[in-house]
């Protein structure tokens, strides 16, 4: 009767511990399957991306086409071939240092276009945003409603094509002006000697287009409406880029417009330090 009481014991506590120990086999299995890996482990078995890298070229033309389309320049009626001469100019400039890396401005006048278009831009390239576009005047030499001769000479009365670097200012017979470098040796180099300045004039307005049919102009300053000119003036003061772009007719070569050592400053499709 014991050995009966005794084997049925020891059945039952073999029962309860192969219970236990297969509870503990269930527990420990969800814990390896759920908490044991952490997720770095798990991450790693992923597949990774390639990381894709592009030309410094392609770098640059990207940048460019972005500002111009951020900045919306399209409906500002900004030619795009003559905004990308702009700003390939402008990355020489920095390239070299001869602009302000705190002041990313650039100036662009279009004199393929008639006096009565809103033909110059204004743009933050640091915010990609378009700050002006106003009237601008050429010269009485260089035609009526449209310009169509330029000149590097003084009392021509001509404007200039070719690449600008602003200076400082001054106060002169049209008030608050600023002093233009031309950077172009055949086309405006001598218009700091010949008094090209951006300055503010009345015949620069909407007024005088609706009488006269054409803006009034100037002596070859880039002239503008007088209401803007501080502001103007203030925006672009410093060395900051202008850029004057002439009739497709007009003959223009400039060591400036090389694409090649504009796109020099971009790696692996980052702009370096100044973006």
């Amino acid at each position: 009767m014991m050995k009966r009481i005794w084997r049925g014991t020891a059945f039952a506590v073999l029962a309860l511990s192969t219970t236990v120990l297969s509870w503990s086999l269930k527990g420990d299995s969800t814990s390896v399957s759920a908490g044991n890996f952490s997720k770095d482990t798990i991450s790693a078995t992923e597949p990774v991306a390639p990381v894709k890298t592009i030309s410094a070229a392609q770098a640059y033309v990207n940048y460019v086409n972005d500002i111009y389309t951020s900045a919306d320049l399209k409906s500002a009626d900004l030619d795009f071939n003559v905004f990308r001469k702009a700003m390939t100019g402008y990355l020489n400039f920095r390239t070299a240092g001869m602009v302000s890396a705190a002041r990313q401005i650039i100036s662009i006048v279009d004199f393929n276009k008639a006096s009565t278009s809103k033909r110059l831009w204004i743009i933050d390239l640091e915010n990609r945003k378009l700050l002006f576009n106003t009237l601008v005047a050429h010269g009485q030499g260089s035609g009526d409603n449209i310009a169509t001769s330029f000149s590097n000479t003084a009392e021509s009365h001509q404007s200039s094509i070719g690449f600008y670097i602003t200076s400082n200012t001054y106060q002169g017979k049209h008030g608050l002006s600023l002093k233009l470098n031309g950077m172009d040796k055949n086309y405006n180099a001598n218009a700091f000697n010949r008094a090209i300045v951006v300055h503010g004039a009345e015949y620069v307005s909407q007024s005088f287009i609706n009488q006269h049919g054409r803006l009034g102009r100037s002596y070859g300053c880039p002239a503008v409406p007088v209401e803007l000119t501080p502001a103007i003036i203030d925006a672009i003061k410093g060395k900051t880029t202008l850029f004057i772009n002439g009739p497709e007719t007009v003959k223009y070569a400039s060591g400036y417009l090389n694409e090649e050592s504009a796109a020099s400053q971009f790696g692996q499709g980052e702009l370096l330090a100044g973006s």
